[in-house]
């Protein structure tokens, strides 16, 4: 169990997080959501003990084990990456050695009869049979599998760890952290370096993990694919229901509407009681009732409307005057990192006004062919010509990493300026909400979606008329995504957008270019289309059509007399415990019907626990309707 009580975390003399309190048990997976800067990743650490509260306390039930993917993480030089992953096995590991240790003991006695021989020997069955126990001859396969999960192939077992990028390196320590069998999971933005088939694999293992589950992610679609909770981060409050994020959204909407409508007939009580008081209180005969009026008025709780934060970036991307017809010219193209081939004979075209989006596996080249437009590679051999007046703006996957940590937000900016700007620099930060003292703050101690919205804003000080952006969504909000994506459509020159968000990508290409077996393949159309064309809806079910095709068809063919009666019982107890727990689903929205007619009546309710009985009704309704769910897709094999 991890229970938050009335927490409050203060860095700097300013409260990052305020009485937040919230409790997580087995098998609840919670999305950790809100805006950048709230808190989420403060929050994290103070549950792995890195930063003490100043109030409240957090509770973790004894003896539960925590691993906690961190955004900026270390590793050690010179190990492979199965090394560095076998890290995870610490008590294996140590026994592995005593293990080997007592081997070469025993190899070079020759006292065979001797008792210290037989209490050595004796020592060695016993250490023998604890690395059974705890996995020791399993740990290896167990490493490898979760490694190939995670995009790994056999041949970057042996590879050293520093030979491989940031995102890679990100994955070991995913790795380490799944394999370390935690009973808390503590998750910072997982899947910013995973491609489609990676994030597929990563659902899967979290769908079956059956410990708590905290979750920190601006990935809409990951959530809702495995989190049953959302708790979200606010300036003002904390909310926490037990759904994921799109339902929560829509009851989040429904309960500040409800509020607002509650409120306002309040309001309308509120006055007209007032009127009635100011129309009796100095009449002889109705003095009592107006003061039974203002008693009433004193003691009636108001009804308080949540305050969503509204604020968002303002972005409008300048755009240089405009290039020649064709921006880029590919020809014969190829590029090596020493032996490996990562592009290989790729001709491409790019005119004026053309909106790609790049997509594929990770390793498939999309970044590398970026930085080559860019000037940032060279090509190993082939042509790229850049077009007449070609002006580009380019965000790299790591924008945020070019940013001086030693300078303050208002000097980034400034640094980024020149004479014909520079008197803009407080206007284009307010833009990207930093404001007031906001812009004193040090790069070091932003937030990563911070960081990227100071990465967009130094974007903004030159004018483009080509704008390629590599995953420019690591670390933005789900809110700031939205920004980002609606800045892009009204972008008035070329477009090309490398990213494995499907969400982000709806609408903003005209082409989508595949990258697959070292070259490209060129689908017109928008993302939508792409997908379309591969008889999908998502990235996530291509995956999961060919998982369909390699299991076998369910066959009920020479099962035994036995087998269909045990078949014929469970048949009979499942439609027993289905029609139980239909007629408690019934009595629950019938009061939950009720609830909602006093929340929206005339009258609300004043009763302290009002919310917490609505809450818990629904919870109790929520856990029904899932065991409804199991129930009968139970009883619909069996029926099969």
């Amino acid at each position: 169990m991890l229970n938050v009580s009335n927490l409050t975390i203060r860095l700097g003399g300013n409260d990052i997080i305020r009485n937040v309190s919230f409790q997580l048990n087995p098998g609840d997976k919670a999305g950790l959501i809100g805006r950048n800067g709230v808190g989420k990743t403060t929050l994290l650490k103070a549950i792995n003990g890195e930063i003490e509260p100043a109030e409240g306390q957090i509770n973790i039930l004894k003896g539960h084990k925590i691993g906690y993917l961190r955004q900026d993480i270390d590793f050690e030089s010179g190990k492979t990456v199965l090394e560095e992953t076998y890290k995870a096995f610490d008590e294996i590991k140590q026994v592995e050695k005593k293990l080997s240790d007592l081997e070469n003991e025993l190899a070079h006695r020759t006292d065979f009869e001797s008792d210290a021989y037989m209490q050595l020997l004796d020592g060695y069955h016993r250490l023998q049979e604890k690395f059974q126990v705890i996995g020791g001859y399993q740990y290896k396969g167990e490493a490898e599998k979760v490694l190939k999960g995670l995009g790994f192939t056999g041949a970057d077992f042996q590879k050293p760890v520093e030979t491989f990028s940031g995102g890679w390196r990100m994955r070991i320590e995913l790795a380490k952290i799944l394999l370390q069998n935690n009973d808390i999971l503590l998750l910072d933005e997982p899947t910013n370096h995973l491609d489609i088939e990676s994030i597929l694999w990563f659902e899967n293992f979290l769908k079956n993990y059956k410990g708590i589950l905290l979750l920190v992610s601006h990935d809409q679609m990951f959530l809702d694919n495995v989190t049953n909770r959302t708790i979200e981060l606010t300036k003002n409050k904390i909310y926490n229901f037990p759904k994921p994020y799109s339902v929560f959204m829509k009851i989040k909407s429904e309960l500040i509407e409800k509020q607002r409508q509650a409120a306002k007939n309040q309001e309308k009580e509120i006055k007209e009681t007032e009127r009635l008081i100011e129309k009796f209180r100095y009449k002889a005969t109705k003095a009592a009732f107006a003061q039974s009026l203002i008693k009433k008025l004193e003691k009636m709780e108001r009804i308080e409307v949540d305050q969503i934060d509204e604020k968002a970036m303002n972005i409008r991307f300048p755009v240089a005057q405009p290039s020649g017809k064709i921006v880029f010219e590919i020809e014969h193209l190829y590029k090596n990192y020493g032996d490996k081939e990562v592009l290989k004979d790729l001709n491409l075209i790019i005119a004026k006004g053309e909106r790609l989006a790049f997509v594929g596996q990770n390793g498939t080249g999309k970044t590398t062919l970026a930085k080559i437009m860019v000037g940032e590679l060279p090509a190993s051999s082939g042509k790229i010509k850049t077009g007449h007046n070609v002006k580009i703006g380019y965000f790299a996957q790591n924008q945020s990493e070019y940013l001086d940590s030693g300078l303050t937000v208002l000097e980034t900016l400034e640094a980024a300026s020149d004479d014909t700007n520079r008197s803009k620099v407080r206007d284009i930060l307010g833009a990207f909400l930093f404001s007031g003292d906001d812009v004193h703050k040090k790069v070091r101690v932003l937030s990563g979606g911070e960081r990227n919205r100071l990465a967009l804003a130094v974007m903004m000080m030159q004018p483009f008329n080509v704008l390629i952006m590599d995953e420019p969504t690591n670390h933005l909000d789900i809110h700031s995504k939205n920004v980002l994506q609606q800045a892009l459509l009204t972008f008035d020159g070329t477009l090309i957008v490398v990213s494995h968000d499907r969400h982000f990508l709806q609408g903003l290409s005209d082409k989508t270019i595949e990258f697959k077996n070292k070259n490209i393949k060129i689908h017109p159309g928008d993302i939508d289309y792409f997908l379309q064309e591969r008889q999908a809806e998502s990235f996530r079910e291509i995956e999961l059509k060919k998982e369909k095709k390699s299991k076998p068809e369910k066959s009920k063919k020479n099962t035994s007399y036995e087998q269909r009666k045990a078949e014929r019982k469970r048949q009979r107890q499942l439609k027993n415990r289905l029609q139980k727990v239909e007629t408690e689903i019934e009595q629950l929205e019938n009061i939950i019907a009720e609830m909602e007619q006093k929340l929206s009546s005339a009258v609300p309710p004043t009763d302290p626990d009002f919310f917490n009985t609505y809450t818990a009704t629904q919870n109790r309704l929520e856990n029904l309707m899932t065991e409804w769910e199991t129930l009968q897709t139970e009883l619909d094999n069996l029926n099969d």
